[in-house]
């Protein structure tokens, strides 16, 4: 039972790690409650679903940019402090919204100017934080992501719920000023890290060219190229969010309690799975358990399309969930392993270009197959496109696939 249950001595025995985590955990679940309140506000505003995507896809050039950033300043400075200064305008930003959203009238172009500063700094901090995670954890790579990942998904759970309760019950600017005070704890709690250096081989050179060196760096790492491949392979195939609603209203003939559940199953799967991570830490083989997991996730994706019962439907998100999460940590412990130091920061924001972009590329694939088809068939062949792209990538890159510890 010891070897299933993911291991917490990182929590108990790291003072970095845990004012890290705790400080995640309170931020992520106010991001969350924002990630709500935006296109909330934005259809509000708007009483159009077409500008809700717009404003999603608007965002996205800000993350990428702000994440490249981040990974050229994380190689070049003191992580802890770009983290704080990142944190603070995070919460700044935060303000605005409040701000914008207790006026009255309609102020949209402002909405949407804050809206994508937001996302441009959480692009920053985000390979920031990435980058520092290997530095802080030590031998303890596993174990920390999977960690990690229960953070991650407790929050995707429980910051959408608080959102509907504060909207709800209270004022939209409320979700804003909630999101900046957990910025503001976690600034604080950052201050109480240990210093977080660059390290000493790191060289200065001039912005874009070392983001450029970045780049250059993924063209000749075939492990990385391997591991943001299979991501994007999972993403853009296998993650039918876009159609959710229309599941949730056609197909299972429920309404927003349906459309909640069905966003939350994927998360729940996902927590109760990195809870009981203990065992991936022994895997040997780790690529090929990479790819296992995720055919095992897009299987689960198709047969989500295929039955129409919710509780099904719910299972096999919930599966989806588990098996990301096992995609997730293997994927990072290999790619952390294989990097070299004076690059972590720069390989993490390309890495956050990809998480970020390929979700809001698979949206877009969906809705075109369902507009093009019908709903079922877009998720049934977006899961089996995620089984045959991952298969080959295997077979082209059989180093991936005999990967070992």
């Amino acid at each position: 039972m010891a070897r299933l249950i993911v291991d917490w001595r990182p929590l108990r025995h790291n003072r970095n790690f845990r004012l890290l985590v705790i400080g995640q955990l309170i931020s992520l679940m106010g991001s969350q409650v924002t990630q709500v309140a935006i296109p909330f506000q934005v259809y509000q505003e708007t009483h159009s679903s077409f500008w809700v995507g717009l404003a999603s896809l608007i965002q996205l050039p800000f993350l990428i940019i702000g994440s490249l950033l981040g990974g050229a300043y994380g190689d070049r400075f003191d992580k802890r402090h770009l983290l704080v200064g990142g944190t603070v305008v995070c919460a700044l930003i935060d303000a605005a919204l409040a701000v914008n959203a207790s006026w009255p009238g309609t102020h949209f172009g402002l909405l949407l100017i804050l809206a994508s500063l937001m996302s441009g700094t959480a692009g920053f901090t985000g390979p920031v934080r990435s980058s520092a995670l290997p530095t802080i954890l030590g031998d303890d790579l596993i174990a920390g992501y999977s960690l990690y990942q229960i953070v991650l998904n407790l929050s995707l759970v429980a910051g959408p719920s608080l959102a509907g309760v504060i909207i709800a019950s209270f004022q939209l600017r409320d979700c804003y000023i909630v999101d900046g005070l957990t910025f503001a704890v976690l600034a604080v709690l950052t201050l109480f890290l240990s210093p977080l250096p660059p390290v000493a081989s790191s060289t200065p050179t001039a912005l874009f060219r070392a983001i450029g060196q970045g780049f250059g760096y993924v063209r000749s790492h075939a492990v990385a190229q391997t591991v943001y491949l299979a991501d994007l392979n999972a993403m853009v195939f296998g993650l039918p969010r876009a159609l959710f609603p229309a599941m949730a209203l056609t197909v299972y003939h429920g309404g927003a309690r349906t459309l909640g559940l069905l966003y939350a199953a994927p998360g729940v799967g996902a927590m109760v799975m990195a809870a009981l991570a203990g065992w991936i830490e022994h895997v040997q083989r780790r690529g090929r358990l990479v790819v296992l997991a995720i055919v095992a996730y897009g299987a689960a994706m198709a047969l989500f399309g295929i039955v129409h019962f919710l509780v099904v439907g719910l299972v096999m998100l919930a599966i989806a969930g588990s098996m990301d999460v096992v995609s997730t940590v293997l994927r990072n412990t290999i790619l952390q392993l294989a990097i070299t130091d004076e690059f972590r920061s720069r390989i993490s924001s390309i890495q956050m270009a990809v998480v970020t972009g390929g979700p809001r590329l698979g949206d877009a694939e969906s809705g075109a197959v369902a507009t093009l088809t019908s709903t079922e068939f877009s998720i049934v062949s977006g899961g089996l496109a995620c089984i045959i792209g991952v298969a080959a990538l295997a077979r082209r890159r059989r180093y991936f696939w005999d990967a070992s510890a």
